[in-house]
Parts: C-alpha cells; structure tokens; sequence
C-alpha cells in the first residue's frame, strides 16, 4: 500500500512575502492526520520574495535540510556561518544544544524557491553543525545521497535515514532503493511522475513501506527527494 499526500491538500500560509505550503502540521496549520512520518517531520515548499526573509530565530534538537530549487538564500548562523546557497545546492544544520540563524532571498528582484525539511534526531544536546551538499552530476543519472547518519562525503545528520535526490528527464524509470522493514517518502519536487498506478504533480508526496513498489517513472522532466527512514 502507498499513501498519496496531493499538493492540493496541504496546509497553506501567504504572509506577502512568504508563499508556504506545508506538507505536515506546521505553524499555525494543524492536522491530526499529517503530523509527520516517521522521523520526517516538515516539508516545507516556501517561495520567498525578493530581498525578503526570516530574521534571525532560534531552533534546538532538529536536523534541518534546505533544497534550494530556484534562486538563492543568504544564511547566517550563531556558528559563524554566513553563506549564500544557490539553485540546486542543499544546506543542513544539526540545531542540537541550541542555534539561531537568519535566511533571506539574496536577490532583490527574483523569488526564491525552497524546500525546508526538518527531521526529528535520535540523540538530543548534539554539538551544534553545519553542512553542504552540491550538485556534482551524480543526481541527473540515478539517486544521488544527499545526506545520512554516517555523513561521508554529504550532510551527516543525527537519525537512521538517508535523503537522496534525482533529476531525471521524461521516460526515465528510477529503482525506489528501499528495503523491506524500511520506509519511504518520495517528494515531487518539479515534474510529474508515475508510481503504483497513480500519476503524481509536483508538491506530491508518497509515504510507502519497503518493498510496496519498486521504481517510478518520470512523465515529465522533473526533481525527485527520496527519504528513505527507520
């Protein structure tokens, strides 16, 4: 069995300058229903206008994952970290004992356009760290990793799940590479996809155990994130 999440269904929040569809209960959007999944948590799809943003804030105990998918975000962060991340780039905090961090659009004249993931850890009061992970051409020929518990060579966060991502053009099937006593959230991030029977637009997810399918199928170009979770 899968579950169908439809883009349609999500939470929604227009501040003006902030256009966010949540994914899960976020904020003031509360669904008993949609909670999370697993360790996921938030998926967030924000759309920030120009030169526009969110002012420094504090998080604890939280692995946070920021996709940029168009544009760019200047970050800065109690940890010394000022960085701009750009299309196609993905940055990740392991918040632990504490952090604050400020993210505005470093374009004045174009929107930014982001997923914000966050995933609950498995151990509280972790030191405080920051990662990156950029595009290298792994992710346009299968799944590239993007980040797990292990950390080599992409974002280490502090849970058994991996995060990967794939930029596939139409007609290219995917192998979904989770395992049975796994689970899997497979995210739309651009495009249209084709999985179990049910046609999929971006902003769609899927929640499924491992082993109920197999491979999706891409119906238009499109980027794809795949957790796959304890």
């Amino acid at each position: 069995m899968i579950a169908v999440r439809r883009s349609r269904d999500r939470g929604h929040a227009n501040h003006g300058w902030l256009d966010s569809y949540h994914s899960f209960s976020f904020a003031d959007y509360h669904d008993p229903a949609h909670m999370g999944f697993r360790s996921l948590r938030v998926i967030n799809e924000d759309r920030v206008a120009g030169g526009q943003g969110f002012g420094t804030h504090p998080h604890r105990d939280m692995e946070i994952i920021t996709y940029m998918l168009e544009g760019e975000l200047a970050h800065r962060d109690s940890m010394g970290n000022g960085r701009t991340i750009k299309t196609g780039q993905v940055q990740g905090m392991s918040a632990g004992t504490g952090i604050t961090h400020s993210e505005f659009n470093a374009l004045k004249d174009k929107e930014a356009h982001l997923l914000q993931i966050w995933i609950m850890p498995n151990a509280k009061n972790v030191t405080p760290a920051y990662g990156e992970w950029n595009p290298s051409g792994a992710e346009k020929s299968g799944w590239a990793l993007v980040a797990s518990e292990d950390g080599n060579g992409h974002i280490k966060i502090h849970q058994d799940a991996k995060l990967y991502l794939a930029i596939a053009e139409a007609g290219k099937t995917l192998d979904i590479p989770i395992q049975k006593g796994r689970y899997g959230w497979l995210q739309i991030a651009k495009g249209e996809a084709h999985i179990n029977g049910e046609n999929l637009q971006q902003g769609d997810g899927v929640a499924f155990s491992g082993g109920d399918t197999t491979s999706v199928k891409m119906i238009q170009n499109g980027e794809l994130l795949l957790f796959d979770l304890a």
